[in-house]
Parts: C-alpha cells; structure tokens; sequence
C-alpha cells in the first residue's frame, strides 16, 4: 500500500500558488521559451533537469549559459559535484524550496526541463510503499540481483513483462535498476508497481493549479537539429570538459559520467573511438533520447502541446491560464 501523502504541487495548490511546467523532449528550444515566460510573467525557472543539476558538466546537458541565465534568474543548477547521490525524493525537496521562495519575493515559478520523472513526481507525489514491506523488499532486492547475475538482464525484463507489462512498456529493457525495482515491489507487495502507481496518482492530484505546456516540434527538424546541437558541442569545447573532469578524479563508471555525451566522449578519450563515429553514435543516442522523452510524455494527463517556435500561442495560453486561476482564486 502507498502512503496517502500530498504532492507538492497540491501543497502549492492549498496556498493558491499557480504553476507552470514547460517540457518536452530534449532540443525543443525550452530555456529560449522559459526565459520568454520568465519575462512576460515576473517569473523565474526551475530547472527539471536531472543533468544540469552537476557543477563541470555545461557543454554536455546544454545548460543554460551565463548569458541566458543574466536573463532570467534559474535554480537547480548547478547544485551538486558528478559523484553526489541526487534522486526524486531530493528533487522535489529542493523544487519545493525554490517555489516557497519565488513565492515569498513575488514571481511565478516557472518549472523547465526534460525530465519527466521529476515532474510527474512533483505533480503526483513520491511513490512510496508501506514500511512494514520493507523486510520483504530487502530480501526480494537481494534475490533479484542474484538472479540478474545469473540470468541477465534481457531475462529479467521478460520477467517483469509476465507479471506488469505496463511497467515493462515504459521502461527501457537495458535499465536494470528500474526493472529489478518494480520486479521488488510486486514480490513484495503481491500488485504490481503500475497498480500503486495509477493508485498513487488518483490521489495526489494537485488541484488545478498546474499547467503543463509541451513544446511539439516536427520529428525530422528535431532530428536535424539534434545533430547540429552535438556537432556544436565537439566544436566548442566539449572534449576539453571531459578531460577535465576525468583529471579532477571523476570515474567513467559514475552515473553522470554515463550518460549521453560524456560516456562517449570518454570512449573517444579513454578507448580511442574516433572522432567521427564518437560524433555519430552521439546523434543516433540522442535521437532514440529525445523518441523516448516523446513516448513518456505523450502518456501524461492534461498536457497542452504547442509548437516550440509558435511562442505568442504559449504566451497566450500562460494568460489566460493564470487570469482563470486568479478569477477561479477570488470566488473561493
């Protein structure tokens, strides 16, 4: 069973506070668009990233630049080294304390960013199971990891497709840590993982304070402008970042570290990969990234899509958005 807990975006609802969620798959032109809305609607923007959270890593999660950020003021960046533990629960903390303080000054927290979890977290709460499992969740961990020792991975997705094919739809068959995860809590809580889920979403909504804007673009230009955007990167320093965090004593093996771009451009540094095929597998990642991101967020509730170049449409939607939230606000 989950706790019945309120989401953070539903705390924010019982202070009358209005939020905005600009998202979308990565390349869409978000941090152009949040600093427009910052702009417009004395807002400032809260990064939804789980990259640009890392202090080194800039050219590689195309993180706002000094420039961008001297146009409007943006937090959850820069918050954490590569080899520090950050996770949803930490997230939603910090996010959570970045509103009440927009708030206290006055400004619209404007959320920004391409991690879906964090926002879904954020809207629907922290997933979490009742602490009398926490026996049976530790032994079936333990067992669990045994058996992906033995069997492998592509095994242990099959598994888990037998007993909760929608968990098996959204998470990506190499990403062991989330099946073993959702294999854990159907053997220990007997309903699968999706089924709390879906249960902890019904009761965690936030209130209608929220609005979720994602930035649509068509699929070949978005493609094309991935490339262009790592063709940029090698061009413009990108090798150089690497190496320094490789010299400062960061491991390839840290989660960071493994991620689109810096696992491969280690893989040119460390291993000699060329740079042209170190170039192309970079886009081709990338690309499957951004299909990913799509395939996520096409499955979240109330999401308005609007063109990313279309930007009076966004403004106008923002409006009339917080002029109902305000009307709705003075009648309560």
């Amino acid at each position: 069973m989950t706790f019945n807990k309120k989401s953070a975006a539903a705390r924010l609802a019982e202070k009358n506070i209005p939020v905005i969620f600009l998202t979308g798959p990565t390349a869409t032109g978000k941090t152009a668009v949040a600093i427009e809305l910052s702009r417009r609607f004395n807002g400032e923007i809260i990064s939804v990233d789980s990259m640009q959270i890392y202090r080194g890593m800039d050219i590689g999660t195309a993180k706002p630049s000094r420039q961008e950020q001297a146009l409007a003021r943006h937090h959850l960046i820069d918050i954490v080294d590569p080899d520090q533990d950050y996770n949803l629960a930490r997230f939603i903390e910090d996010a959570g304390a970045a509103c009440n303080d927009l708030v206290a000054r006055g400004k619209l927290p404007i959320f920004a960013g391409g991690t879906g979890l964090y926002m879904r977290g954020f809207i629907n709460g922290l997933f979490e199971l009742d602490p009398a499992l926490a026996p049976k969740l530790k032994a079936a961990r333990e067992d669990l990891k045994a058996d992906l020792t033995r069997v492998g991975r592509e095994a242990m997705y099959a598994r888990l497709t037998k007993v909760d094919p929608i968990s098996a739809a959204r998470i990506h068959p190499h990403d062991s840590f989330r099946v073993l995860r959702a294999l854990e809590v159907c053997i220990a809580g007997g309903i699968p993982w999706s089924t709390h889920l879906a249960a902890a979403r019904n009761q965690r909504r936030s209130g209608g304070n929220v609005l979720k804007i994602g930035l649509s673009c068509d699929r070949e230009k978005l493609y094309r402008t991935i490339d262009t955007r790592v063709d940029y990167m090698l061009t413009h320093g990108f090798r150089a970042e690497v190496e320094a965090l490789l010299a400062a004593g960061f491991s390839p093996r840290l989660k960071s570290m493994r991620s689109i771009g810096y696992q491969h451009m280690t893989a040119h540094i460390i291993d000699n990969i060329d740079l042209d095929t170190t170039r192309k597998t970079m886009a081709r990642d990338t690309r499957r990234y951004a299909k990913r991101q799509m395939t996520w967020f096409g499955r979240e509730d109330d999401m308005t899509w609007l063109p990313s170049a279309d930007i009076a449409t966004i403004i106008q939607r923002v409006t009339v958005f917080l002029e109902k939230y305000h009307a709705r606000k003075r009648y309560n």
